[in-house]
């Protein structure tokens, strides 16, 4: 996900949440709002948030939502909804489990911006580069990922999500499991014997 101009996105379009419209319009738009950051983990490819400005609200839930998030030096990160009256709830969610729950809870509190270094200490963004650089790195980052088997990546990303809503003893059951299975794949077989021929693999995409 990448934007033009200095906001990379601020949210919700506030007049669509006025008083002139009903309650169903306003369960639409943040049903239709959760279902989009649901379905970036759940697609089978990692999803890269290219982050060149001001990231607000349902904006700063898309950055928290993607698996990996690059960010200009320049940018900044913030859920000011408790400033005019509408609390940042849904962006919470993602908030909550990307970063520690104090620093959200601030966020969520004050309506405060993190900064892209601070953004970056406490999980919220992978990595900060300067603004001339942030092409560079996040294709340098998706060039690296397409070098792996697509049916790989899509089972370690959907395993991934898996575990991290079990405790630990059924995270390690599951993923075990999924380690055996991964193995039964073609691709996970062709990657080990080009590792131990020291060649370069050849996936089945």
């Amino acid at each position: 996900f990448a934007a033009e101009g200095p906001v990379f996105c601020s949210g919700h379009d506030l007049k669509e949440l006025s008083s002139e419209d009903d309650v169903k319009h306003h369960s639409q738009v943040f049903e239709i709002c959760a279902e989009v950051m649901t379905l970036i983990q759940k697609l089978p490819v990692p999803v890269i948030a290219k982050v060149n400005g001001l990231a607000t609200a349902a904006g700063c839930q898309l950055v928290a939502s993607c698996d990996i998030a690059v960010a200009s030096e320049k940018s900044q990160f913030a859920t000011p909804g408790v400033n005019i009256g509408l609390f940042c709830s849904t962006p919470a969610v993602a908030l909550g489990r990307s970063l520690p729950r104090k620093v959200a809870l601030e966020m969520l509190f004050t309506g405060e911006p993190l900064s892209a270094q601070e953004a970056l200490m406490h999980g919220l963004v992978s990595k900060v580069v300067p603004e001339d650089k942030l092409e560079e790195e996040t294709m340098k980052i998706s060039r690296k990922i397409c070098e792996s088997s697509k049916s790989i990546l899509a089972l370690g990303k959907a395993t991934f999500y898996r575990q991290m809503t079990q405790n630990l003893d059924a995270a390690y059951k599951m993923t075990t499991q999924v380690m055996v299975d991964n193995l039964t794949l073609r691709d996970g077989q062709e990657g080990i014997e080009a590792f131990i021929q020291k060649r370069k693999p050849v996936w089945s995409h």
